[in-house]
């Protein structure tokens, strides 16, 4: 038996579930997701809890058992708290905007990278510079991305980091806030 894939999810009382077929939808104060889940695992609610079961022992079933949970209680957690990646931006120039829907990085290219941001996921800048790191001179900001879809917050953070991955140097970059900085050092001169 799967150890997630056993625990029942408590749905919070803010929250309503709806299961039709292998389709969950939750509802809850921050919006609505839904959800289609594999054929082999079914949902039932039971006492103010939901509990994901699979249809057989094969081996697809097991596999899927605790990732369809898994998928339910991110889902109840994204209505009612949402999700957030701390993230930080340090170079000279390096900038982040937000406009609409669009995000701008401006990242040391020679034009700025446009991302489209899709529904639900927001992000908000800290436009205070803050020291990054070890290193004395080197300033930067802190945003985050928030939204009660994980996996889209997930994704969105992803591609945001991938524009400017951390450069070991100098510490330039974007990276996620738990990510350690650690300076590699320069060429040594010739003697």
């Amino acid at each position: 038996m799967s150890r997630i894939g056993k625990r029942p999810i408590p749905i919070p009382n803010k929250v309503t579930v709806t299961v039709d077929g292998q389709k969950v939808t939750v509802n809850g104060p921050s919006g609505e997701l839904s959800q289609v889940l594999p054929d082999e695992v079914s949902v039932e609610q039971q006492d103010g809890t939901l509990v994901v079961t699979r249809r057989d022992d094969s081996r697809p079933a097991r596999e899927r058992h605790g990732l369809a949970r898994t998928l339910v209680a991110n889902m109840v957690t994204g209505v009612t708290e949402g999700f957030k990646k701390d993230m930080k931006i340090a170079g000279v120039g390096y900038r982040l905007q937000v406009v609409g829907s669009k995000l701008t990085i401006t990242a040391g290219y020679s034009h700025p990278i446009e991302i489209e941001l899709p529904k639900g996921v927001t992000i908000d800048v800290d436009q205070r510079a803050t020291p990054i790191g070890n290193t004395k001179n080197q300033q930067g900001f802190n945003f985050s991305v928030k939204g009660i879809d994980k996996q889209a917050v997930g994704d969105i953070a992803a591609e945001i980091r991938a524009v400017r991955p951390l450069e070991p140097y100098k510490g330039k970059g974007i990276r996620y806030a738990y990510e350690i900085l650690r300076l590699k050092a320069g060429k040594a001169g010739k003697k």
